[in-house]
């Protein structure tokens, strides 16, 4: 049995592998959808186009402590002349001395005390971790930016099928007028108040229709295919402690692994190291030098002479002065750290109230799911109660027409709840930083039921 279980996986695998691989397929779940995006969304490939530059920082500042090494070569054909006494042998006294000449050299320079090259390697260190940094939170938006595209087409979704059921209701609602009123027993204002009911619900159901494209469209923007179907949440939707951390546990999470409050650190530290390096303008550099030359006539006074010179020093600078440019540098970049520190501080900010904002979402939506829940239950009651009292003569029409009303925009404020709630969930996560593919999961087991 356990043979024959693996077996049913390994095929389940293989058809979900498929349906990833054919551009139309006929219903795509979230985890379906994600594994789309990752291959297709064009925001997420940039951000892995740009870790990829983002990586060579670290490699860009080491180089400037590591050795240099080139060769050159040259070559020219010289025209002179060497003019002397005439004499019999050279009557005009001018000696032609046409003469080629060749050059070759090999260099190497080796840092080895630079102040500005240590600093700049330190801060390309900082520089690809800042990189790797600001790909997480491409990562992490990515699935919010999935999800909620998600959500908004299936809720528009759904408000087409309520909108498509509440129109179905008052159009056999105008039939019962339209029969009751042959016979006698109906009224003209029950047929207008039908009437007029129907019209709004055809105008309501064309703006959701146009509504499900648009948010269609989006998503398929995202997974780079067309999307026929998606999954509906469950028919047992049961709300689970998703939330379990009080609000300070949480600001202390984002605190450390917000991405936006990471990157600013990071930011801060770039800055400090852009003022070593404006600082170490005033610091003395010492080169190591070494040098390979070979030579072929490389002067008229050397025709014909083959030079081979190998030398090995070292170069020591010292800055003076530079016309104020280092003193400039170095206070503008005290600025730039200071404004970067102040960023921090507003991204600190910043990310605090989301998660505040997110974590008080996830209590209301909590809430309003359970409320609404009961909302629908009775709303379906007066339904069918007032179908009861129209007949005993207690009701009239337009109060059945007002309950179907109530009825279908409870069911939409209850999914709009759900929604919330599970969208929250994930920004509360992306918030504090640690948003992963296991919360994609247990947000995909919310959906998958019956429509």
């Amino acid at each position: 049995m356990r043979v024959n279980s693996v077996r049913k996986s390994v095929v389940a695998v293989g058809c979900a592998l498929l349906l990833l691989q054919t551009q139309a397929a006929s219903a795509i779940g979230l985890l379906q959808a994600y594994q789309a995006a990752l291959q297709k969304d064009p925001t997420y490939l940039g951000a892995k186009a740009e870790r990829v530059a983002g990586k060579e920082y670290e490699a860009i500042g080491r180089s400037g402590l590591l050795p240099s090494l080139q060769y050159s070569y040259s070559t020219s054909k010289n025209k002179g002349e060497t003019i002397t006494a005439p004499n019999i042998l050279n009557p005009s006294g001018i000696t032609d001395q046409d003469y080629a000449s060749t050059t070759r050299n090999v260099s190497l320079r080796q840092t080895l005390f630079n102040l500005d090259a240590y600093a700049r390697f330190q801060q390309g260190v900082i520089q690809t971790q800042l990189s790797e940094t600001q790909f997480s939170a491409q990562s992490q938006e990515l699935i919010v930016r999935l999800v909620s595209a998600y959500v908004d087409a299936k809720f528009a979704e759904d408000q087409v099928r309520l909108y498509t059921a509440q129109r179905d209701t008052y159009q056999e609602q105008r039939k019962v007028n339209d029969k009751l009123f042959k016979k006698g027993e109906g009224t003209r204002t029950d047929m207008l108040e039908t009437q007029a009911k129907l019209d709004v619900s055809e105008a309501m159901l064309m703006e959701a229709r146009d509504n499900f494209q648009n948010t269609k469209n989006a998503l398929e923007s995202i997974v780079g295919q067309e999307v026929l179907e998606l999954d509906s949440l469950r028919s047992d939707f049961r709300l689970h402690p998703l939330n379990e951390n009080s609000l300070d546990a949480w600001r202390q999470i984002a605190n450390k692994n917000n991405p936006e409050i990471v990157a600013g650190r990071y930011a801060v530290e770039i800055a400090e190291k852009e003022i070593d390096k404006s600082r170490a303008a005033h610091a003395p550099r010492l080169d190591l030098n070494a040098s390979y030359n070979r030579g072929l006539s490389e002067t008229i006074t050397t025709q014909k002479q083959d030079n081979n010179i190998r030398s090995v020093g070292v170069q020591l600078v010292i800055p003076i002065y530079s016309g104020g440019y280092a003193s400039s540098v170095s206070k503008q970049s005290v600025a730039r750290r200071d404004k970067a520190r102040a960023e921090l501080d507003a991204s600190v900010s910043k990310v605090h109230n989301e998660l505040t904002k997110q974590f008080n979402a996830i209590k209301s939506s909590a809430a309003k799911i359970e409320a609404l829940q009961k909302s629908v239950q009775s709303s379906e009651l007066l339904v069918d109660a007032t179908k009861q009292s129209i007949k005993g003569g207690v009701r009239i029409n337009l109060d059945l027409l007002n309950a179907q009303q109530q009825l279908v925009s409870t069911k939409r404020d209850l999914a709009q709840a759900r929604y919330t709630y599970l969208l929250s969930f994930l920004r509360l996560k992306a918030a504090a930083g640690v948003l992963d593919i296991a919360d994609l999961q247990i947000i995909a087991g919310y959906f998958g039921g019956n429509k």
